[in-house]
């Protein structure tokens, strides 16, 4: 892949999208929380009548609260809006409902940007990914339980369930970082609960199976899927800490996930993933300029949809050929 601009040059380039724009930012929190609320409040309506109906609904509603995770998810890059108290209370709230402790999410997710593709630093705010050496050097039962965690059922299926109903609830990795991470998993914890005492007591179990857990599960497992595809894929970029350049990794190791104009809007343009990578603090709705504005950029990482699926079947790091591969490359 060979870019005309430096990795590090594009960052100069990039610089003039990052400001957000007040009215924008609240349309789009207003097109996206506005809807949530409609189809959770017909959802649960319908639940009385039909669980099918409700359950379908419940669905669809996924794509509302996974859009809703990108804006908190933005407000932690503080490029939602400029005012970073603002921001920064509109992801705790979003994280309620995403249940997601975003001062503690923000942090790692800041880990994950800093390390992304460094060797050196995996496993905070990443997916597991073992070197063929590292993979080789495991006993059988170490590679058994690495095969189980990548594979595709685990990671998307029951993985997020794990990761958002459970994981989340403390916060991981950050233990003994201060009380503040505790305030944050801790508050999102209580808020969340008298969320699903509420719909317990006024809709029954029913709401709870039918409508809260299938919109947050499609979300949570939508969303794993994405976070997966933008870095595992077969020519991302992993290097050892020596070798390891932040900007080059950032273009390199982040995919352009090129998705339906539809999808596109649901996911709210996290799929232009590298041009995030490459500066943060570009808003979400902004994205979509810098490739119109920089074609170069477009076929930078590019994958479809289609293409996306065959990532699910990628395993492990290969240094010498500087790829991602199958458990199966491995055997040959």
């Amino acid at each position: 892949m060979h870019n005309h601009k430096n990795a590090r040059e594009w960052v100069s380039v990039l610089a003039k999208y990052r400001e957000p724009d007040t009215m924008r930012s609240s349309f789009e929190l207003g097109v996206s929380v506005i809807p949530f609320i409609i189809l959770w409040t017909m959802a649960c309506w319908m639940a009385s009548f039909s669980y099918t109906a409700a359950f379908v609904i419940a669905l669809l509603n996924g794509g509302f609260l996974l859009r809703m995770f990108v804006i908190q998810h933005d407000c932690g890059h503080g490029s939602f809006f400029n005012n970073r108290t603002l921001s920064d209370w509109i992801g705790r709230i979003l994280g309620v409902f995403t249940l997601t402790p975003y001062d503690v999410w923000r942090r790692t997710h800041s880990i994950h940007h800093s390390h992304a593709g460094d060797l050196d630093h995996r496993g905070i705010g990443d997916v597991m990914t073992l070197t063929v050496e590292e993979y080789q050097a495991r006993s059988t039962y170490g590679r058994f339980m690495y095969r189980l965690y990548r594979h595709p059922l685990v990671m998307f299926g029951l993985g997020p369930s794990y990761l958002f109903l459970l994981q989340n609830r403390l916060p991981l990795g950050l233990m003994k970082q201060g009380a503040k991470y505790w305030v944050s998993a801790m508050g999102t914890n209580i808020a969340a609960a008298i969320f699903v005492f509420l719909i317990v007591y006024f809709g029954g179990w029913q709401v709870l199976v039918f409508v809260a857990l299938p919109t947050v599960l499609l979300a949570a497992s939508v969303g794993v899927w994405l976070f997966y595809v933008q870095h595992q894929f077969e020519e991302t970029h992993w290097k050892n800490t020596e070798d390891w350049q932040l900007h080059e990794a950032a273009l390199e190791g982040s995919s352009h996930y090129d998705l339906p104009l539809v999808l596109r809007w649901f996911t709210a343009n996290i799929g232009i993933h590298h041009v995030h990578h490459l500066y943060s603090r570009i808003p979400f709705y902004r994205l979509g300029d810098v490739l119109r504005d920089n074609e170069e950029l477009v076929h930078c990482g590019r994958m479809t949809l289609k293409q996306s699926f065959k990532c699910a079947r990628l395993d492990l790091w290969d240094a010498t050929s500087n790829k991602l591969i199958s458990f199966a490359d491995l055997r040959k």
